[in-house]
């Protein structure tokens, strides 16, 4: 905490509260360093006196695979579009986990560190941006399983592979948003806290994480596919497990409505930032 505070000091960040969203987006960049440190903390006491370490970061997809395998493939028999359906589902599985674990840790992240937040001036999204920032270090983490799985699976390597970072930029910036949003009202309805995990289950249940976009019928398809996770995970699927590009509608839906979440998110987190210390 001692190097939070320092760079907290007066002489690295304007004290003065921003005025206008320009002037907001000029101090998170220049508190880009707190930034940086503050995801650090959050790993740092993530894993502390953990016995696994960064291994709860493996454990989570590949057990909920093995059980969704063991469910949904060999009781239900799910269909997985040719692909093994292990494989298939960890390929949803680890984007979705970065979801579930981002806005798990962000939406506290205001209530956690009150002291922070109403005895000293700085961008207060920080907060929840670090524990987005160690939330995606467990996806690269968990990602390592996955090199795995391709070499176990034989999934051929091809250049639509170069879609991947663009589809995990997408995600973030809808992490962001939705992460924004429910931290900010979580410091005025504490009940959201008990709301989340809630709305991470009936959330993941309308993603095609568990069964494949071809299971939702075709006239239910444009109505089902305003939700930006779903277009997201079957891009993964096309780029990684099918070596095809994503579907250009669908990947365009989900940019669009992932970047208004992630605008209107941090434009109505600034707004009400001013009322945090007096409510918190």
């Amino acid at each position: 905490m001692h190097g939070v505070q320092q760079i907290l000091e007066p002489s690295t960040i304007d004290l003065r509260p921003a005025t206008n969203n320009s002037r907001c987006l000029r101090e998170l960049f220049n508190a880009r360093d707190l930034l940086w440190m503050w995801t650090l903390r959050e790993i740092k006491i993530r894993y502390k006196q953990s016995i696994l370490g960064a291994a709860w970061a493996i454990l989570q997809p590949v057990a909920l695979t093995l059980v969704f395998t063991l469910v949904f493939s060999y009781l239900a028999r799910v269909p997985s579009d040719g692909a093994p359906y292990p494989i298939f589902a960890y390929t949803a599985l680890l984007p979705w986990t970065l979801v579930a674990t981002s806005i798990g840790f962000a939406v506290p992240s205001l209530i956690n560190n009150t002291n922070l937040v109403t005895k000293i001036y700085f961008p207060k999204e920080i907060l929840p941006l670090g524990a987005i920032g160690a939330a995606l270090l467990d996806f690269l983490v968990a990602t390592l399983v996955f090199v795995g799985m391709m070499i176990i699976y034989a999934v051929p390597l091809s250049l639509n592979l170069l879609w991947l970072p663009l589809l995990l930029v997408v995600q973030i910036a809808l992490i962001t948003g939705v992460s924004l949003v429910a931290a900010a009202i979580n410091v005025f309805y504490r009940d959201v806290r008990f709301v989340v995990p809630l709305g991470l289950q009936i959330w993941m249940y309308a993603s095609p994480i568990i069964y494949p976009v071809s299971l939702v019928p075709e006239r239910f398809q444009t109505i089902y596919m305003l939700n930006p996770m779903a277009g997201l995970i079957n891009s993964y699927r096309r780029v990684v497990l099918h070596a095809a590009a994503p579907a250009a509608s669908e990947l365009l839906l989900a940019f669009v409505v992932s970047a208004g979440i992630c605008i209107l998110g941090y434009l109505y987190f600034k707004k009400v930032e001013p009322a945090f210390a007096d409510v918190i």
